[in-house]
């Protein structure tokens, strides 16, 4: 079998579809996007499109670690994920050819179901309380929100205060049955984080992600050792070397790779292999697309210390079986590959041109925030 092939689809509202082409016939899907980058990635993806044609596609390993190292420069968000989207392709199609979902390649299934948090988001119910009982009286277990808005290095007591009574109130509307953690999605300082993390604590979070930016581990150490709240996070970070710090320094207990950046299914299999040996749980970070969250599973479904899966999407209006929740779980894929079919004819009308950009957030003077 030979690639032929490599397709990239622009989706709204700000997905990167691939699919790869083969001489037999096979299709393999992937998600290869950076936020707000998708158009970037696209031209990444065709550059190592020129080493995949005519290459075997079930040689994954083999062609990870040409594509990854081959190269002087390595890394990074681009890369990577034009790297995970392609892995996740070549899985699919090795999945399909012999009949198996991808989790029995690696090993088999682990649990019977896979558990899965909503958004409290006030972007889709206009207040994220309501937001809250809504996925709450749908059956999910565990909820996430983010903050409000930005945080200043140093802030005041009523910026405190207005968050602390946003998860109070969430909290309470949810009860103590269903987990709900929270993002400060990097935009706090080591100072505010420690202030934010202490006066949550009578609430009970599932987790804190992103308490501070990961680029120094260092400080994501003292968020931590200040806290019981179990801190989260591994969105921004890519490969197994990303995440070797962190889990070294016992930064986090729960570790989030995303599998459309941190090199695809085996190496997020890799990665949480890894943070075993420190009783740390994988918590997949997924805000993309279908395919992403498909890839996702399928790592959920054969990896022991797995916590929580997130999402954005079923995949309706984009693949013709879209995935269904019940009681909080996803049931355990069963169809080869990925399990995943697009539904062509429902994907014409949310093709776009790549152009989404990440919104940029301000403090009141004028100066740029973290987003």
């Amino acid at each position: 079998m030979k690639i032929t092939k490599l397709e990239t689809i622009f989706v709204k509202p700000r997905w990167l579809f691939l699919k790869v082409h083969t001489d037999e016939g096979i299709v393999g899907l992937g998600e290869p996007v950076v936020e707000g980058r998708a158009q970037t990635v696209a031209a990444a993806v065709h550059e190592i499109g020129r080493y995949l044609i005519g290459q075997d596609p079930r040689r994954i390993e083999h062609h990870w670690q040409a594509i990854f190292r081959g190269q002087f420069y390595r890394g990074g968000p681009v890369l990577t994920s034009a790297l995970s989207g392609i892995e996740h392709a070549l899985w699919d199609i090795t999945g399909k050819w012999l009949g198996q979902p991808v989790y029995t390649l690696l090993g088999g299934a682990t649990r019977d179901k896979i558990r899965v948090y909503g958004w409290a988001s006030d972007a889709s119910y206009g207040d994220y309380i309501e937001a809250g009982k809504v996925s709450a009286k749908a059956g999910f277990t565990a909820l996430k929100i983010g903050l409000i808005g930005p945080v200043n290095i140093v802030d005041t007591k009523a910026a405190i205060d207005r968050e602390i009574e946003h998860f109070a109130r969430l909290r309470e509307a949810v009860g103590p049955e269903v987990d709900v953690g929270i993002d400060f999605h990097g935009r706090v300082s080591p100072a505010m984080a420690v202030r934010l993390a202490k006066e949550l604590e009578p609430y009970h979070p599932f987790f804190i992600e992103e308490p501070v930016l990961p680029e120094n581990v260092d400080a994501m150490v003292t968020v931590a050792r200040s806290t019981s709240i179990p801190i989260a996070t591994g969105e921004r970070l890519f490969t197994k070397w990303g995440f070797r710090e962190v889990l070294e320094k016992q930064a986090a207990v729960i570790v989030q790779p995303d599998l459309s950046h941190a090199g695809g299914i085996l190496e997020a299999k890799k990665i949480a292999a890894m943070a075993e040996c420190y009783y740390a749980a994988v918590a997949p970070h997924c805000p993309l697309g279908p395919i992403a969250l498909a890839a996702s599973l399928q790592l959920d479904a054969c990896t022991p210390n797995f916590l929580v899966q997130e999402h954005v999407t079923l995949g309706e209006g984009y693949i013709k079986e879209p995935f269904k929740i019940e009681n909080g779980y996803i049931p355990l894929p069963t169809k080869p590959g990925l399990g995943i079919e697009l539904d062509d004819e429902a994907l014409a009308d949310k093709i776009s041109d790549g152009s989404w950009e990440t919104p940029r957030l301000w403090h009141k003077d004028g100066s740029v925030a973290d987003w």
